[in-house]
């Protein structure tokens, strides 16, 4: 065009520039597009990221509180068969199921729905879920302490596969002024030695940052390591600190009390012979559980037609067979007090293995039973056992 057509500048660059979708078209829209920072990469990315960390945010929250729901009531996470074509996976994987059901945005990013590589699922995001949940519960416990006196409850028991475990619980006065027990921790022992308890107990005290100086009580049992006079657990920690008293559990002298005097008394000590092999015969089987349940119920219909009984919520709950043990009293009193209320269907179940038995020996032994709950002497210190542990069971609670 030449200087001459400077008027005309326009026009060249549209024929230049050509029509639309031309390659210089094109060009000048991806320039335009580049330019645009709400349409950069960085910022594609960054929403796509965002996205996936909302997802793992709902996908966490999901599983910590299906988690603490199993926690609080103290519900078991593994069920035997977890494959997806079981119709029983267990709690943890059925409550997040459900989870999922009730809220749909959830239920959208979890289980089958998340990548396979991030379904927070596994037993050991579980397990690192529960023990989250733990230390912050015992932050909470130390926080409600607040770094003021205390005093240590202990215990020493082996667990199903022998070996030893100590039990710490700390007893306080919280900000509201109340007394209060928390469990702190559980932790095996190699044995269970003074030395060793002593070295335990101040470790986990070391753990929550807590000062044996601190101790102002010592409750244990009666054992000689616990409260030896020379080497025992209660001794060595007061050589430590000379305000850490020892006081011997107040329920469990009374359980001692009890087994002692019962012991010393042929008649009574007879008498829970007689009861702990009646209990034994009875609950043998499947069989004659199910036998004396069955007589419980007829007995309980024929009571409601004759009047005898009025019907109600909560009203005359189907009793079982507990078995006493020599260490909780309060256990003997809940077995009279059953023995009592089922004791016609304990004499039923008796007289049928008497008849139906399938050994001699089971006919004798159930024959020799009925002769011994039905006479008067069984009757009367059943009664009279019954209303003594009825008083020292309100006072085992209280102590």
């Amino acid at each position: 065009m030449g200087f001459r057509s400077w008027n005309r500048a326009l026009e060249g660059f549209r024929k230049h520039v050509g029509d639309v979708n031309s390659i210089h078209d094109k060009c000048f829209n991806k320039m335009l597009d580049l330019s645009n920072h709400h349409q950069s990469i960085q910022v594609v990315i960054d929403k796509h990221s965002q996205k996936l960390k909302n997802e793992y945010r709902m996908r966490l929250e999901a599983s910590i509180d299906v988690s603490r729901l199993l926690l609080q009531y103290g519900l078991p996470f593994r069920g035997h068969d977890e494959s997806e074509s079981s119709i029983n996976q267990g709690f943890f994987l059925g409550f997040l199921r459900w989870h999922g059901d009730k809220h749909p945005d959830a239920g959208k990013v979890i289980l089958e729905n998340a990548p396979q590589n991030d379904t927070l699922t596994c037993p050991m995001i579980q397990k690192d879920i529960v023990n989250a949940c733990a230390k912050e519960t015992l932050k909470a416990i130390i926080g409600d302490l607040n770094g003021d006196y205390f005093g240590i409850l202990v215990d020493e028991s082996k667990d199903i596969s022998h070996k030893e475990q100590m039990t710490l619980v700390l007893r306080f006065v919280n900000k509201n002024g109340e007394v209060v027990e928390r469990f702190i921790g559980l932790v095996h022992v190699s044995d269970t030695s003074a030395c060793s308890l002593k070295k335990a107990i101040y470790f986990l005290l070391s753990v929550h940052s807590l000062s044996p100086s601190k101790i102002r009580g010592q409750g244990y049992d009666g054992a000689s390591n616990m409260k030896g006079e020379i080497n025992g657990l209660k001794t060595l920690i007061m050589k430590d600190s000379l305000s850490t008293y020892y006081i011997h559990c107040f329920a469990h002298q009374l359980q001692l009390t009890l087994v002692a005097i019962a012991k010393k008394h042929l008649d009574v000590e007879e008498f829970f012979d007689h009861v702990s092999n009646v209990l034994n015969v009875v609950g043998e089987s499947f069989k004659r559980r199910d036998l004396l349940r069955d007589h419980q119920a007829k007995k309980l219909e024929q009571f409601f037609e004759s009047g005898e009984v009025q019907k109600g919520q909560g009203l005359h709950q189907e009793r079982g067979l507990q078995r006493p043990g020599d260490t909780r009293w309060g256990s003997h009193f809940k077995t009279l007090d059953n023995f009592i209320v089922i004791f016609s269907s304990i004499v039923h179940v008796l007289e049928v293995i008497e008849l139906e038995g399938s050994t001699s020996s089971d006919r004798n032994q159930a024959e020799y039973l009925l002769t011994k709950i039905k006479t008067f002497k069984f009757i009367f210190v059943l009664h009279l056992m019954l209303k003594v542990l009825a008083m020292s069971n309100e006072l085992s609670k209280i102590l």
